[in-house]
């Protein structure tokens, strides 16, 4: 096995193809400028879809491209709250008509915290 190797190469350090009869892909150069005024280039495929924003390599700011590409503007939602979720399932008709009947059985004394159930019959039973 010794005997197979190649002397003085180093570990995945170097290869030993030419470049001869290799054709590279078309390339493009494609220019972006960041807030600080910082400009460069990133070389990309002919092929690719230019990304409107890239980040800088300098001072790692958001740069838009120079070629006038706009980036695309993001419908957001507005954020559910748990009222606008209830309100999915129940009218307020019907959460009026809940609140009543857990009021009457609270002040029942039906349910709640221990310690009111006793204030309660004590109360009843004077």
């Amino acid at each position: 096995m010794a005997e197979r190797t190649l002397r003085g190469a180093r570990l995945g350090g170097q290869s030993f193809e030419d470049e001869r009869g290799i054709e590279f892909a078309a390339r493009q150069q494609v220019g972006y400028r960041c807030k600080q005024g910082h400009d460069f280039e990133v070389t990309m495929s002919v092929e690719a879809d230019i990304p409107a924003v890239w980040e800088c390599p300098r001072c790692g700011a958001e740069a838009l491209s120079t070629a006038g590409i706009l980036p695309e503007e993001k419908v957001e939602k507005p954020a559910r709250t748990h009222w606008d979720m209830l309100l999915e399932r129940r009218s307020e008709k019907e959460l009026e008509d809940i609140l009543k009947e857990r009021l009457e059985l609270l002040r029942g004394g039906e349910i709640g915290p221990a310690h009111l159930h006793r204030a309660n019959k004590k109360k009843r039973v004077s």
